[in-house]
């Protein structure tokens, strides 16, 4: 009876062996979309056959789905920790946005996936949107709806539309990665590029300091604070899968 109770080593070998399908399997399908990315890719690059990734995923719908969750968790994970700091609204926000910046250069998978699940959306294609909403994207809004209801109530942040605040500031980053190619065809110089990002980060945060804040002196220092505790990451993504592939090996 004991003998048929896994070990916690074998326990944590399962979850790690898991981790690196899906790790390959967000490479895969962000690379890839779901019709393109291949499964026996997938398999190969986590290091396992692809009998061991059916028995942990059971179809390649299966797995989409959870390289989805995957990704979107991590999304709201950060993103609830960044609202329960013990800072004032607007320091809360400032860092939430420069969070979602960073995001998106670090974690290029999230932002490839999002588009891939938009465009499908739009064209009337089965999708995974509306679950995705519903359990990550509105729970997200409606906090931060509060947060900024908040900053403009205790006269930290501009008493605008609240909703005109997340639209500017979060709409910003978003517009800067999606039309990256574009910018890089019509000005010579890549968008992507690291100088260029470290730049452009500094720039969106010291922006806000002056922009959403009652008092700009008060939004500057919030700026510089943000930006000293959130040294610029690397992309981490491959990173992260590379280590797992060590663990496999050792």
């Amino acid at each position: 009876m004991t003998d048929s109770i896994p070990t916690r080593t074998q326990a944590e070998r399962a979850d790690q062996t898991r981790a690196r399908i899906l790790a390959a399997a967000i490479h895969e399908f962000s690379d890839n979309g779901l019709a393109g990315a291949r499964t026996e890719q997938i398999a190969e690059v986590a290091g396992v056959n692809k009998a061991l990734l059916y028995y942990y995923f059971r179809d390649k719908e299966a797995l989409y789905a959870a390289a989805l969750e995957s990704v979107f968790e991590d999304v709201r994970a950060y993103s609830i920790a960044v609202m329960e700091m013990n800072t004032s609204a607007g320091e809360r926000l400032v860092q939430l946005i420069l969070n979602s910046f960073d995001r998106s250069y670090s974690y290029p998978s999230i932002r490839s996936l999002t588009q891939q699940e938009m465009v499908r959306l739009h064209r009337g294609e089965e999708n995974r949107m509306v679950s995705m909403v519903e359990k990550y994207f509105r729970p997200l809004w409606v906090r931060t709806h509060e947060l900024l209801e908040a900053g403009i109530a205790e006269g930290e942040l501009i008493a605008v539309d609240p909703e005109q605040i997340r639209y500017t500031a979060l709409g910003a980053n978003v517009f800067y990665f999606l039309t990256a190619p574009l910018t890089q065809l019509a000005f010579g110089f890549d968008p992507l590029e690291r100088r260029e990002l470290e730049h452009r980060r500094r720039a969106t945060v010291e922006y806000l300091g002056q922009a959403i804040f009652t008092d700009r002196e008060h939004g500057a220092r919030v700026a510089a604070r943000v930006l000293a505790a959130t040294p610029m990451p690397k992309s981490i993504e491959l990173k992260k899968l590379k280590a797992r592939r060590n663990e496999r090996t050792k």
